[in-house]
């Protein structure tokens, strides 16, 4: 996995990015409702477990390829492996892209709560966000 440098800002840019936050957290608690089997913590970062069903390794590639897009300082791994989707995330060596790591190891059960509370969070751990008018999709 190609690890972004510490010198990697820690910035949500969303300015570009299909869809609003609300939409984009749907997607995952879709997404985990469905097909997550498990997680865990590795020695890189953090990895989700996925039932490999029809379409859920390219809707996982695809979703991953739009937060490294909005999210520089990630990086994102996917194989396939046991039956499972395998997604791992890294992200910078740097405190609050660590703590923001922490926040997406949680995602499957805080995705429910909405964008307004996890993005509190999110900024009150240090992500510092760029808004823009989104582009539905």
């Amino acid at each position: 996995m190609d690890v972004p440098p510490a010198s990697t800002p820690v910035v949500c840019d969303m300015t570009t990015a299909h869809g609003t936050a609300q939409q984009r957290l749907d997607e995952y608690r879709r997404l985990f409702a469905r097909h997550l089997v498990g997680r865990e913590r590795t020695g890189q970062g953090i990895r989700f477990r996925l039932r490999a069903e029809p379409g859920v390794e390219p809707w996982v590639r695809d979703l991953a390829a739009r937060e490294k897009a909005c999210c520089a300082f990630f990086a994102f791994d996917i194989t396939l492996g046991g039956g499972q989707v395998l997604w791992d995330c890294a992200v910078s060596d740097d405190d609050t892209a660590r703590a923001i790591l922490e926040e997406y190891y949680l995602l499957p059960d805080t995705a429910p709560q909405g964008p307004d509370e996890l993005t509190g969070r999110l900024a009150g751990k240090g992500l510092r966000f760029v808004a823009g008018p989104a582009v539905e999709g």
